[in-house]
């Protein structure tokens, strides 16, 4: 599993939605949360984007907030939008859903990046499915339920990242 950029001494993991406010946020507080438990902050830097440019500048939904608080997790990011240096910058490109990577994809073949582009699930070998659901226009439930999928595939992320 290693793609790592040879001009860095950390992983670079960049997590992408569609507005960077409910589950990229997630996913890098969940991701961040797993590396300082794990004690190898010092090895990654972990970031979060939107392929969407309307959200750039707020925080995070209040109800990713929320639960993620619920499980002692803090978001302190701020919704920007993913560019193409991201995609030369980071070592991993992972994006939520489809549409996403169709994005991004698109976005690499503009600017002739080899990044590999990924989805969060793939990591998670118990999953069943692809994508990780957009809980924006549902209420409470569905972000506990967004923040168990992207616990679950972090942790097979981390892992594999360290062996």
């Amino acid at each position: 599993m290693d793609t790592k950029k040879s001009n860095s001494d950390t992983t670079g993991v960049l997590f992408v939605c569609l507005g960077n406010i409910c589950r990229s946020p997630l996913a890098e507080g969940v991701f961040q949360h797993l590396v300082e438990e794990a004690g190898v902050s010092d090895e990654f830097e972990i970031d979060s984007a939107g392929t969407g440019s309307w959200h750039v500048g707020e925080r995070p939904d209040t109800r990713a907030i929320a639960v993620a608080g619920a499980h002692g997790i803090t978001l302190p990011s701020r919704a920007r939008q993913v560019t193409p240096e991201d995609l030369d910058h980071f070592d991993y490109v992972i994006a939520m859903d489809l549409e996403n990577v169709r994005n991004l994809e698109k976005m690499a073949e503009s600017s002739r990046t080899d990044v590999q582009i990924h989805l969060l699930r793939e990591f998670d070998s118990e999953h069943t499915g692809d994508e990780v659901p957009d809980p924006y226009y549902g209420g409470a439930s569905g972000f506990e339920k967004v923040f168990k999928i992207v616990s679950q595939s972090c942790e097979a992320l981390l892992a594999g990242l360290l062996t």
